[in-house]
């Protein structure tokens, strides 16, 4: 296997429920409970699911935006999960974030010539002249006009915004970015320009992507691998032609038949899951999909799956699908 730049084992985050007049914690949201997966240098990672599955939670854990409760995050190499915020600056360089929202993630009383430079005055690379020149090649990197640099974010379209956080986010060269749906706020074919945007700098700066989503299609063109999340833990992972060929977890099929098909006249066979989604608060016994899912048997109600390769790197929880084992836990 080629080395990795990030690699994530037993990730965990619990999120405490106080109440009372001493807050005290009466339970906890097991928002990313047991996450395990790497990430390649040059590659993208696609990580989906649905809205609550504990995406965008894991995608803030990697960046110690938020302090796991267990597990560890190697970050070329090195443990970085417990880490203070004065140890963690420096590697601030190497990972950025690009938000979801390109509204609320710029600061409105800033110019986009500060909100781009803001970084680079911090970590103090470069002398005035150098920071100017640094963010008028990032403004023209992403498609924008040097004259922007002088405007405040109100004055842009949701995909100009967009542009901006991209810029932003580019201006430490960075070896890893989390894009957490950067698109999804975006009319359909403003994404595709962002999406054709992301893929021409990861080549040019050698990026590594995890990119987090629930929109199965723009995953499909922008990942080489893809992990499937669900209430808090990847339940399948493989490679994005392995998967939307032959997915083999049954919540990776419900979703996958859910994609519209862009031909009226052909109909496509929806598996339609049973039930809402359990909360993770008290998340089921065993398998967490069983109480949804139209495959389940006795074990799967009172033992939890592991992640099995079923070859060819697939992998895969689901013991009755794909083979494997179940937790004796």
């Amino acid at each position: 296997m080629e080395q990795s730049i990030l690699e994530v084992k037993n990730l965990k985050k619990y999120f405490p429920i106080k109440s009372g007049l001493i807050a005290k914690t009466r339970a906890y949201v097991h928002a990313v409970d047991g996450v395990d997966f790497y990430l390649k240098n040059g590659e993208t990672l696609g990580l989906v699911g649905e809205s609550g599955c504990g995406k965008s939670t894991t995608g803030r854990l990697i960046l110690r935006l938020l302090r796991p409760t267990a597990g560890e995050i190697r970050f070329n190499g090195r443990d970085i999960s417990r880490l203070d915020r004065f140890r963690m600056k420096a590697l601030r360089r190497d990972m950025q974030l690009i938000f979801q929202d390109p509204y609320a993630s710029l600061n409105p009383r800033m110019t986009v010539g500060d909100i781009i430079s803001e970084a680079l005055r911090i970590h103090r690379m470069g002398n005035r002249s150098e920071i100017q020149d640094r963010t008028l090649a990032l403004i023209k990197k992403v498609g924008l006009h040097t004259d922007h640099q002088r405007r405040y974010p109100h004055e842009f379209s949701g995909g100009q915004r967009q542009r901006i956080g991209i810029a932003r986010a580019l201006a430490l060269n960075p070896k890893l970015i989390v894009a957490d749906e950067p698109v999804s706020a975006l009319d359909v074919s403003i994404q595709a320009q962002v999406i054709n945007l992301l893929q021409d700098l990861k080549s040019e700066f050698n990026l590594s992507y995890l990119f987090i989503a629930h929109d199965l299609s723009v995953v499909e063109y922008m990942s080489d691998r893809v992990a499937v999340m669900y209430l808090g833990k990847i339940v399948e992972m493989a490679s994005g032609n392995q998967l939307y060929t032959n997915p083999k977890h049954p919540y990776t099929e419900a979703l996958l038949s859910a994609v519209p098909i862009p031909n009226p006249r052909l109909e496509k066979k929806r598996q339609i899951l049973e039930g809402d989604v359990p909360s993770p608060i008290h998340p089921p016994r065993g398998c967490r999909f069983h109480t949804r899912c139209i495959y389940r048997q006795s074990e799967c109600e009172r033992f939890e799956p592991r992640i099995n390769d079923s070859g060819n790197g697939h992998f895969v929880a689901c013991p009755v699908r794909a083979g494997g084992e179940f937790s004796q836990q």
